[in-house]
């Protein structure tokens, strides 16, 4: 499915809001979207763009993008994930309809997202590299404009793109995608290992094709919306400050500087607008981690489903449900959950039978099915997330932190195990 189909679908099933005046990306556009949120609402004139918001606001309707069940869906992702069956087709053809006769970055609806920002940024777009030592990597990057076609990049350090970079002394070409398909929006949220190619678990999700770019060598998939090609020219740049997914400022940081080379679309394009630390931001990038921990803890479990939580940020709180078959599980499932989310600072591990959607049934089991003294875990000094304002951050250092952890699973503890169940009429 493309990005502009699942947008077409929600506006036949009556779910999209359309916005038909002018609207200014600085400021007004953004403050509409966190006005109208969850609502998926399209701006039919932004400096002559459509720009589309709030298309992600919740897991099932990302997995309706990819057509996956929500009922049973990190289950039936990690199979399609494992299948290893990919529908990747290369295409000898040059991505775009139309391009830019000249870059002008100004010229593109890139927001304005709050007051206090370091500038325009670009939220939304999955970047292509391809690193000479690992092979083609995507992942997302925000990117605030400095000027006309010049724009400084976050880059975490020590992941993919980090890596592209070091393996490419500083100097790398670089493919920005924005609109793209739902299953690239979400593989590039993914952290595999350095090796697997996310366009490849893209294509075992739904049918990507592959266009070549004009003026770099990287290929892109054929319906993404708008394409913005370009390198990194080795150069540093202030970056921020800029409000990320936990609604806190991010700090203003030297980081790379992108040039661009080149802006293509395709026929009236819709330019994907995220604004930072909403739900949409917080779907992408915080439902892989849902993932990540499923198939962690059902390596040493019977793991049900994963939900980290809105009011941890999507990021630092998650809520794992098993079904209970050891009396350690509970204890088991919280160490796999740290494991595989390094940035999970606390962790509620429950029973079956307690809807993990539903914050007052996890409340319930912690307050009925948990003892400090027995059931609690603390893990200090441990890598901590550098989204997180109350963790301990040294430059160039990974952020540290505690992490807490909370088995509020049944046990039979002197006393029959039904007493721990809900009495139903």
């Amino acid at each position: 499915m493309t990005f502009r189909k699942w947008i077409s679908q929600q506006d036949e099933a009556g779910t999209l809001m359309h916005v038909p005046q002018p609207t200014a990306p600085y400021l007004d556009v953004s403050r509409q979207l966190i006005d109208l949120e969850p609502k998926a609402v399209v701006f039919e004139d932004v400096l002559g763009y459509r720009v589309a918001g709030n298309i992600f606001c919740f897991r099932d309707q990302l997995a309706a993008s990819l057509e996956i069940p929500n009922e049973d869906f990190l289950s039936q992702l990690s199979r399609k994930l494992d299948s290893h069956e990919t529908n990747l087709i290369h295409r000898s053809a040059v991505y775009g309809d139309h391009e830019l006769s000249k870059i002008d970055l100004g010229r593109l609806p890139i927001l304005f997202h709050y007051p206090g920002d370091g500038g325009y940024y670009i939220t939304s777009a999955v970047w292509i590299v391809n690193d000479p030592v690992y092979g083609r990597n995507l992942s997302y990057h925000r990117m605030m404009v400095l000027n006309e076609n010049q724009g400084s990049v976050r880059v975490v350090e020590n992941r993919g793109m980090h890596q592209a970079l070091v393996h490419s002394g500083g100097k790398a070409a670089v493919a920005i995608c924005i609109g793209a398909p739902p299953a690239i929006l979400l593989a590039a949220s993914f952290s595999p290992a350095a090796a697997i190619d996310e366009m490849e678990l893209a294509a075992r999700l739904d049918t990507i094709e592959l266009v070549d770019c004009k003026t770099i060598n990287i290929k892109v998939p054929a319906t993404c919306e708008m394409v913005l090609e370009g390198y990194f020219t080795g150069a540093m740049a202030d970056e921020g400050p800029f409000v990320d997914i936990t609604g806190t400022w991010d700090i203003v940081r030297r980081q790379p500087v992108v040039e661009i080379t080149r802006i293509a679309h395709l026929t009236d394009p819709i330019y994907h607008a995220l604004v930072p630390g909403r739900a949409e931001h917080k779907i992408l990038m915080g439902m892989p981690k849902e993932l990540d921990i499923f198939q962690a803890v059902n390596q040493v479990c019977h793991c049900q489903d994963v939900i980290m939580t809105s009011g941890g940020c999507s990021w630092l709180h998650a809520v794992v449900q098993i079904k209970k078959q050891r009396g350690d599980d509970g204890k088991r499932a919280l160490e796999a959950a740290f494991h595989a989310h390094r940035s999970l600072k606390h962790c509620v591990v429950v029973d079956d039978d307690i809807n993990i959607h539903d914050i007052h049934d996890v409340e319930w089991a912690i307050a009925t099915r948990f003892q400090a003294h027995r059931d609690l875990v603390i893990m200090t000094d441990q890598p901590s997330s550098s989204l997180d304002p109350s963790a301990e951050h040294i430059e160039g250092q990974k952020s540290r932190g505690a992490k807490l952890g909370i088995d509020a699973t049944m046990k039979k503890i002197g006393q029959e195990k039904k007493l721990f169940k809900r009495v139903k009429f």
